[in-house]
C-alpha cells in the first residue's frame, strides 16, 4: 500500500517539523484530514500551542479545533512518523550570506528518527542544489539508510503570506517535486489533501527549488526599480504614485511600488540565488543591484526627511520624529528583518530624537532585536511623522490626526502613499 493510502487511512502519520508562520498552518491543515506530529524544538511555543495559541499570532483558536495533532518537542514522537515535512527558517547572516543552521539542525533531528520506507519533504527557502548537495547527505550518515533506496526525498516550496486571509495553503497552487517519478505522484497526492487549488510538478528538485527562489528575487528587482524610480522623480518634484498610476492604465505595465523591503522573504531569498550564483563564477549583477537599492532605502529616507526639517528652517538636533509602524509588513506582528529600523537608526545618526509605535509589535521583541524601544501613545509637539507600515489602525487616520501630532510647519512623510490627495494643509511627502 503507497504511503498516500496508509496516511490517509491513519495506518502512518505525518510530521511537520519547524512550527512557525509557515509550519504551524501547513500541520493543522494536514491535520483535519491525517494524523499529524507537530515538533518544535522550542518548549514554550510548544505549550502555547497545546492551549490553541499560535505564537505567531497568525491563526485564530478555532483554527485548532476538529484536528488530529499531537504538539511535542520529543524525538520518540517523531519516530512514529514516516512522512516528514521540514519548514524551518532560512534567513541570512551579518555578512548577507544562507545561514542554514536551521536547516541542517532540522535535517538531523529527521536523521535520527528516520525508518525505511519514510518521506522527507522540504518546505525551506534554500538555492538550488541544496537539498540534494546538503540535507540528502545528513540524512543518510545520521539514518544509516540509502537515498531512493531506503528512503525519498522531494522539495515543495512554502508560498505562505503572513498576514492573507485570501492567499492560504487551500488556494495556492502547490509546486511539488521528487527524487523519482513514484516520489513525485506520492508527494502530490498528499498535498492534494489539503491543497484545493491543486499541485503543480516540477521536474527536478532543482527545479521546484529554483521556482521558488526567483519568486521572491522577481518581486525584489521590480521594487528596486521602483524606489530607483522614486529617487529621479523625487529629483524633479513628480510625485511617483501619480506617475505609476498614469503608467498602469497601460495593460500590460507591472504593478509594482516603491518602498521598505524587509521581513524573511523578499528581503532574504534573493542572497541565496546570488550565493549559488557566485559559488558558479556568475556575478548575478541586476539582482546585486536591487539588493543595493533597497537595503539602501531607510537611510534614504532618513536623509530626505532630515533635508525637509532643515528646509522648514528647524535645528535638526532638537527636531522630534514620530515614527508609525515597526514590523515588516501591515497587520502583522512580525518584526524579523524589518527596514523600519534602518529609518530609526538613520534618524538617529543625525542626531533626531525619534519615538516609534507600533499595535501589533511586541515591545520586548523590538528591543531584544533592535535596540530601541516602543512608546504606549504618541507625544504631540513633533517636527515629522513617518507612516512607515500601512496599518489598518493607520489607514483610518486623517489630517486633523496629524495635526494634533505635529508642531508648526510639521511634516508627514507617507512611505505608503497612504494618504495622497488626503492631505492639504501639511507639508507631505511620500516616495
Amino acid at each position: 500500500m503507497s504511503i498516500y493510502n496508509n496516511l490517509l487511512e491513519k495506518k502512518a502519520t505525518l510530521s511537520l517539523i519547524g512550527l512557525g508562520y509557515v509550519g504551524l498552518p501547513i500541520a493543522l491543515a494536514f491535520a483535519r484530514k491525517i494524523s499529524v506530529i507537530g515538533f518544535d524544538i522550542n518548549q514554550e511555543r510548544i505549550d502555547l500551542m497545546k492551549k490553541k495559541i499560535d505564537p505567531s499570532e497568525e491563526l485564530d483558536s478555532s483554527e485548532f479545533e476538529n484536528t488530529d495533532i499531537l504538539f511535542t518537542t520529543s524525538l520518540d514522537d517523531l519516530r512514529k512518523a514516516c512522512f516528514h515535512i521540514v519548514a524551518v527558517p532560512t534567513p541570512i547572516d551579518k555578512n548577507k550570506l544562507p545561514d542554514l543552521s536551521p536547516l541542517v539542525s532540522a535535517t538531523k533531528t529527521v536523521g535520527k528518527v528516520l525508518k525505511k520506507g519514510d518521506y522527507v519533504v522540504y518546505e525551506s527557502t534554500v538555492f538550488p542544489g541544496a537539498t540534494e548537495e546538503i540535507c540528502i547527505p545528513i540524512l543518510e550518515e545520521l539514518s544509516g539508510l540509502k537515498f531512493i533506496k531506503d528512503f525519498k526525498v522531494g522539495y515543495s516550496p512554502e508560498r505562505i503570506n503572513p498576514g492573507d486571509k485570501e492567499h492560504t495553503i487551500r488556494t495556492i497552487t502547490k509546486v511539488v517535486s521528487g527524487c523519482d517519478q513514484e516520489s513525485l505522484e506520492e508527494i502530490a497526492s498528499v498535498y492534494k489533501l489539503v491543497v484545493e487549488a491543486g499541485v503543480f510538478r516540477a521536474s527536478s528538485i532543482k527545479v521546484a527549488e529554483a521556482a521558488k527562489i526567483i519568486e521572491n528575487t522577481q518581486r525584489d528587482v521590480n521594487i528596486a526599480l521602483m524606489n530607483e524610480l522614486s529617487m529621479i522623480f523625487n529629483k524633479m518634484n513628480i510625485n511617483t504614485y501619480e506617475v505609476l498610476e498614469a503608467a498602469g492604465t497601460k495593460w500590460n505595465f507591472l504593478r509594482f511600488f516603491p518602498g521598505l523591503v524587509g521581513g524573511h522573504c523578499i528581503g532574504v531569498d534573493p542572497y541565496y540565488l546570488t550565493f549559488k550564483a557566485n559559488e558558479l563564477g556568475h556575478n548575478a549583477r541586476i539582482i546585486n543591484s536591487g539588493r543595493a537599492v533597497n537595503d539602501g532605502m531607510g537611510a534614504y529616507i532618513a536623509t530626505e526627511l532630515v533635508k525637509k526639517i532643515i528646509k522648514a528652517g528647524k535645528n535638526v538636533l532638537n527636531s522630534r520624529v514620530l515614527v508609525m509602524g515597526a514590523t515588516f509588513k501591515e497587520d502583522v506582528s512580525d518584526i524579523r528583518n524589518s527596514k523600519v529600523a534602518d529609518v530609526v537608526y538613520g534618524l538617529q545618526e543625525y542626531g533626531v530624537s525619534t519615538d516609534i509605535i507600533d499595535p501589533h509589535a511586541s515591545p520586548e521583541e523590538i528591543f531584544k532585536e533592535y535596540g530601541y524601544k516602543l512608546i504606549d501613545k504618541p507625544k504631540p509637539g513633533y517636527d515629522a511623522v513617518v507612516v512607515a507600515v500601512s496599518h489598518k489602525e493607520y489607514t483610518l487616520l486623517g489630517e486633523k490626526d496629524f495635526k494634533a501630532l505635529l508642531n508648526d510647519k510639521g511634516i508627514v512623510f507617507d512611505i505608503k502613499g497612504l494618504y495622497r490627495g488626503k492631505i492639504g494643509n501639511i507639508t507631505y511627502m511620500s516616495l
